[in-house]
């Protein structure tokens, strides 16, 4: 059975494992732990726990048990003492509580919602994310980032941990035994980079000798990637895991509507990109419209629903894609040998 690892966090991580549990793949998920926003902040500040809202929804993600309980995992209390808060999160923070570890407490919950495949927190160390700008201001926390709207013009001096954080070496395990690495969808700053600085995990994809697969992501968000195209995302991934190590891109085609752009303008701008380039890339673009056409919704206990993004990816086109990817190799053999 092929292998299969996915890096990231947050909802682009649920739509893209939402696809791929479909397929016969042994399927791993290895999750950002830098969130300290909206209910994971305030239980990592009073519990002393950590953050469990990234794990929550790549354990729903790939869950096969009943409609009701993956509902009860993401439902968000909407008034009273525990406005806000998911109860997926109180309930990892719980099992966190009850087994004295956030690993052993995810494997439970895994247990318990017929998780298929394994969510794997990219560490088990408790650390925050921060961000250097080039005018020497320092953003401190994910939540502070994904509030700031003046990363891009000011310029990104330096991205870390603090305190430094080494992998947890089960996701070390998987990304070294994989056949298919997957980055993205997600958010740039808060989803996908907090996991390459952990130290640990960008050695490890440069050592494994599985294809490595980027899902650029829709649209832009104002104020952060402004201007960013496909070929400087790329740039930026590879800054940590080594030049000419991702091998795959996915870029979407279709167009949201005018009237959804305009309502969403906190991330409008769409991701370009220039097909003369092609020649000087090292890796190989697959096009294709990979824009979902369902309506999303938020919980109106979800304090920071003017954060997330409601431009996404189509899961099953993506998933698609991937498992084509995963057997290019033996198909492009068979068409070298047809005469």
């Amino acid at each position: 059975m092929k292998k299969v690892v996915t890096i990231g966090g947050g909802t682009g991580s649920f739509t893209l494992l939402s696809g791929l549990k479909k397929y016969p793949i042994e399927l791993s998920a290895i999750v950002s732990m830098a969130d300290d926003g909206g209910s994971t902040g305030i239980l990592r500040d009073e519990l002393g726990v950590l953050p469990p809202g990234d794990v929550r929804q790549c354990l729903v993600a790939l869950s096969d048990s009943s409609e009701m309980l993956r509902t009860l995992m993401n439902y968000r209390f909407e008034e009273g003492g525990l406005s806000g808060h998911s109860f997926g999160n109180l309930f990892l923070s719980a099992l966190e509580k009850v087994t004295g570890s956030f690993a052993t407490g995810v494997g439970e919950a895994a247990k318990i919602l017929n998780v298929k495949g394994e969510v794997i927190p990219v560490t088990n160390s408790d650390t925050n994310l921060l961000i250097k700008l080039k005018n020497n201001g320092l953003l401190h926390g994910e939540n502070e980032i994904n509030h700031n709207f003046e990363i891009q013009k000011l310029g990104v001096e330096k991205m870390y941990l603090s305190p430094k954080a080494k992998a947890n070496p089960r996701a070390l395990e998987k990304i070294l035994s994989a056949d298919l690495i997957v980055m993205g969808p997600g958010n740039h700053y808060c989803s996908i980079v907090p996991n390459l600085l952990v130290t640990g995990i960008p050695e490890a994809i440069r050592k494994s000798k599985a294809k490595v697969v980027y899902n650029c992501n829709l649209v832009n968000k104002k104020g952060q990637t402004d201007g960013f195209t496909l070929d400087n995302y790329i740039e930026a991934i590879e800054n940590y895991i080594g030049k000419g190590r991702v091998d795959f891109v996915t870029y979407n085609t279709g167009k949201p509507s005018k009237t959804l752009l305009k309502k969403y303008e906190r991330e409008s701008e769409l991701v370009s990109f220039d097909k003369t380039l092609q020649k000087k890339r090292t890796y190989r673009v697959i096009q294709s419209d990979f824009l979902s056409a369902e309506k999303v919704y938020f919980s109106r206990g979800d304090k920071i629903a003017h954060t997330r993004s409601f431009i996404r990816h189509d899961t099953e086109k993506l998933a698609e894609v991937l498992m084509m990817l995963l057997e290019i190799a033996k198909y492009e053999n068979i068409l070298h040998d047809i005469v």
